[in-house]
């Protein structure tokens, strides 16, 4: 099977995970346990990240044929992408877990790093769709 076959299935089946993470949050929300309204947030944005990048996942994948780019740089560029949307959306939760989610923790430099591979992730499929 083609990488964009692989790397499209792979991002369809992380998103019962985000769709678990859906229930979790509101389990988290409406129960007992609760968490604070810290916790909440940062469990929210890491959620809907995770959710909203997924999906573009599946859109860069669907261009990555158009490149030209050999089965090794698709890979790489679709790993390098996923690792991204996986570093972002972690941090968040990594940082919820922080004794002090009012300062920069070791979520918050994941989430940057994600970031940082998302980008170039991006940057590389707008480079391979000019150069096709």
């Amino acid at each position: 099977m083609e990488p964009t076959r692989w790397l499209a299935v792979i991002a369809l089946l992380g998103l019962p995970g985000v769709a678990f993470g859906g229930w979790a949050l509101l389990t988290y929300i409406t129960g007992r346990e609760g968490l604070s309204p810290a916790q909440q947030r940062f469990f929210r944005d890491g959620h809907a990240h995770a959710g909203v990048l997924l999906v573009l996942s599946l859109v860069y994948v669907s261009y990555l044929d158009d490149t030209g780019f050999s089965e090794g740089l698709q890979w790489a560029a679709g790993l390098t992408l996923f690792a991204g949307v996986t570093a972002q959306s972690s941090g968040f939760f990594l940082h919820m877990a922080a004794v002090d989610t009012s300062s920069p923790s070791a979520g918050t430099k994941l989430t940057r790093a994600g970031a940082l591979l998302i980008g170039a992730a991006l940057v590389a499929l707008a480079i391979g769709l000019i150069v096709a």
